[in-house]
């Protein structure tokens, strides 16, 4: 043992160690890019870098200690290296952190994820990871604007994946079968009050509540829901989903008080006289913008949410034959195809932008004209006129766009002497929404500003103590997964808070993109993929749904679904979570360099049946070439160009490559991967049950699917390797069909299997193999080698192939 100096402080260390082995010994965390336990040390990265006091920076992870050695592991001039060190990487680094649907998502939701999910049938885990930042995919897979959508790279070939209508399948189908409990954690003691029950009032609630707060939902109206409820029509989204999507929220412990009114029947003051510990302010927008012209009080002048929410409590105005709807929101849309189901004859949409500035969804726009609702651009209202005291009319202008306003959309101008009038029964305003904060001036001192409640925006803290505002009542009138991403935001601000941290914002990772559509269009990787058209959304008829409120889309079937998650080019990488040069990267703060368009652009290799390679993210450690070569002694790799590759850059298929994974597992930045991995939200530790050799595995889980396996590195058989069959060979496991409990559904209730019935149905799986007259069946208890003699007993004795074991069924 010698002494050195580590960080200011001596330590006793072994003499030959490696300064990077005595740091680690000493729990100081050195970075690397080319270090693997199983190498021997070369320093080819230099991430690992540290300064020794008379020698300058050498690497550490190939330099040795001697006596007195006096090291600094970490100062401004090392962090500076280490900087540029990986901007230099990183410049020609071409790929995606994260695909570009999952970043155009307010919610984060990963897209790329449960669409792999959907592929494999594996619909319930689907679910569970779209509700790690979405808790209402069922409401959302069927009113959402799907801004993925406008970002997915499949435009580039053809048309852009349907990623709204799987979202909506894989919870339908969650919805049919068992629902899915997030784990909640133990009683923590602290009691949140969230005023609104809306989407970003649910949202939070769903998050606090796993996180073992008691939540209590405040709600003026006398159902929960908000906007969701009444704003927006069953055609769209019937009532019973949305009823089971907040059930599914309530049934952890969420309390929800209705009929109950900020600054009516209570004040945020009282909320915390009352003993809640955090407050969360979600009221949402409800109240419709006037149109300040003459005739607006005449009977028979509607506002657009005061309509829909009428309609939606069973209430509905009589609207007469002719209906005027002004605006060009969903809400004006939703109004019109509302009016139109009340029996309204003639129903009209005035909007005073042309169609491309139209800020409703392009699909509601063509169902509106499908069901004959004309649409009148380029007009805006300039008086009401009426009869009797009730409208009769209205007087409009023609317009012309000008120049572009502040919203970045040209400006409207009237053309002068261009009037002319519409008839009408009732007119129907929509042209706004803003929140109603009548109640809420005299009931608290929260900051006011331009009609909204002012918070911070990434914490969403106001200016009282312990209150968080979000959603539509802080940001205007926005979407229902904008606000749902609030309420998620909100939820995990308030936790910091109750755990005494402090409320800053947390550090972005870093994200590297391949670039936008614009840039990518008619790039050779694009180009060369196969068409494959997108799965169109069964819908009724137009003359199916003009006089009924019955959900206008009808879902897609199994194989539709499947077909069209399997359309994903998966852009982003499959490793982000786990990638050592993006955690670096963010470490170091430093910045996306701009795409090279000048380099060569490798095709990726999906020739082989479970690993993926991409050239192009290659950094030149040269860990899986050494591996492949010093350890496993294959040599399927090995480094050319500064590039790891197959000799002669032949497809890893041709070479003599034995699935072995030893490449994948040690690659630090993505350039191989397995082609079906994600990141699991458990491990189960275990052991290879295909041979008698006892290899250690970590099987990653997510719900009852595995997403990847790796080798336990303490385990003394394999110490950490495995061959092809520990490695991908599970796949039998994720069999939808496969019994995985003494449970099973009995009309609709779980009830306990008998081994009898078990092994009925194992009988039965066997009886659907004609030819053979025996089956051999080994149990799950069985040794590896009493499961290897039943095999060898069944093929030779008794001549048959139907072989298996229960744990496979």
């Amino acid at each position: 043992m010698i002494k050195i100096t580590l960080d200011g402080k001596e330590v006793s260390v072994k003499n030959g160690q490696t300064i990077l082995e005595a740091c680690t010994q000493n729990g100081i965390h050195i970075p690397t890019l080319c270090h693997d336990d199983k190498l021997k040390p070369l320093g080819l990265c230099r991430i690992c870098m540290v300064e020794v006091q008379g020698h300058g920076l050498v690497t550490s992870c190939d330099t040795r200690v001697w006596p007195e050695m006096v090291i600094d592991t970490y100062n401004d001039k090392i962090r500076l290296f280490r900087k540029r060190i990986l901007e230099l990487l990183l410049s020609e680094h071409y790929g995606d952190c994260v695909a570009p649907c999952q970043i155009a998502c307010p919610a984060g939701v990963d897209v790329q994820g449960y669409l792999a999910l959907i592929r494999r049938g594996a619909y319930k885990e689907a679910t569970e990871l779209i509700k790690e930042t979405l808790p209402l995919p069922a409401v959302i897979g069927r009113i959402c604007p799907h801004s993925c959508e406008e970002a997915c790279r499949r435009s580039l070939v053809d048309q852009p994946i349907s990623i709204c209508s799987l979202k909506r399948f894989a919870a339908d189908h969650e919805l049919s079968e068992e629902r899915f409990v997030p784990a909640i954690k133990s009683k923590s003691g602290f009691k949140i009050a969230i005023i609104g029950s809306g989407p970003a009032g649910l949202s939070a609630a769903y998050y606090l509540i796993q996180m073992g707060h008691e939540v209590t939902i405040f709600e003026a109206l006398p159902k929960p829901g908000g906007m969701l409820r009444y704003g927006i029509p069953d055609y769209r989204l019937p009532k019973n989903i949305l009823d089971q999507e907040i059930t599914a929220i309530t049934e952890p412990g969420v309390i929800i008080k209705t009929n109950q009114a900020l600054g009516k029947d209570f004040t945020i003051n009282s909320l915390l006289k009352d003993g809640f510990h955090a407050i969360f302010v979600a009221i949402g927008a409800h109240q419709s913008q006037k149109m300040s012209i003459e005739g607006e009080d005449l009977e028979g002048v509607l506002l657009g949410t005061d309509f829909l929410r009428s309609v939606a409590s069973g209430q509905p105005a009589e609207l007469g034959k002719r209906v005027v709807v002004i605006g060009g929101g969903n809400t004006a849309v939703d109004a019109a195809r509302t009016a139109l189901r009340l029996d309204a004859e003639e129903v009209t949409i005035l909007y005073r932008r042309s169609r491309a500035e139209m800020p409703a969804a392009e699909w509601e726009v063509e169902e509106t004209e499908e069901e004959i609702i004309k649409i009148h651009f380029l007009a805006a209202p300039v008086r009401i006129m009426g009869k009797n005291g009730r409208v009769d009319g209205i007087e409009c202008i023609k317009m012309v766009l000008g120049e572009p306003d502040t919203s970045g959309r040209r400006r409207p101008e009237p053309i002068s002497g261009s009037e002319f009038v519409l008839s009408a029964d009732s007119i129907i305003a929509a042209i706004g929404q803003r929140p109603d904060l009548s109640f809420l001036e005299k009931a608290s001192d929260l900051g006011i500003e331009r009609g909204n409640i002012m918070a911070d925006p990434e914490t969403l803290l106001t200016n009282i103590k312990g209150v968080f505002a979000g959603g539509d009542c802080v940001t205007g009138a926005a979407t229902a997964v904008e606000a749902i991403a609030a309420g998620r935001k909100a939820a995990i601000a308030i936790g910091h808070y109750l755990g005494g941290e402090d409320l800053v914002a947390a550090k972005m990772p870093f994200n590297i993109s391949k670039g936008k559509l614009n840039e990518l269009m008619g790039v050779e990787e694009f180009v060369q993929i196969e068409h494959r058209p997108r799965r169109k959304m069964p819908n009724l008829r137009p003359n199916e749904r003009r006089s009924n409120f019955q959900e206008i889309e009808l879902g897609y079937t199994e194989d539709m679904a499947r077909k069209e998650a399997e359309r994903c080019l998966e852009c982003g990488c499959k490793v982000n979570y786990d990638c050592t040069l993006r955690q670096l990267a963010t470490d170091y703060e430093v910045s996306a360099p701009p795409v090279r368009r000048d380099i060569y652009y490798y095709p990726q290799d999906k020739s082989h049946p479970f690993i993926e390679r991409d050239s192009n993210k290659c950094v030149a450690c040269a860990r899986c070439a050494r591996i492949c070569n010093e350890v496993q002694g294959v040599g399927a790799v090995g480094l050319a160009y500064r590039m790891a590759t197959p000799p002669f850059g032949q497809p890893l298929q041709e070479t003599a490559c034995e699935s072995c994974g030893q490449c994948v597992t040690t690659c630090p930045v993505g350039a191989i991967v397995f082609n079906k991995g994600m990141q699991p939200v458990c491990e189960v530790k275990t052991i290879c049950p295909y041979c008698g050799c006892g290899c250690g595995i970590y099987l990653g889980i997510r719900g009852n699917t595995i997403v990847n396996v790796r080798g336990d590195i303490e385990n003394p058989v394999n110490k950490g390797n495995l061959c092809v069959k520990g490695r991908f060979g599970h796949d039998f496991i994720n069999h939808p069909d496969r019994l995985t409990s003494p449970l099973v559904k009995k009309k609709g209730e779980f009830v306990e299997t008998t081994w009898e019935e078990a092994l009925d149905l194992v009988a039965a799986k066997f009886s659907q193999h004609k030819g053979d007259k025996f089956a051999a069946i080994s149990s799950a208890r069985c040794t590896n080698e009493e499961n290897y003699l039943v095999q060898k007993f069944a093929r030779a004795v008794m001549g048959t192939n139907n072989i298996d074991h229960c744990a496979r069924l």
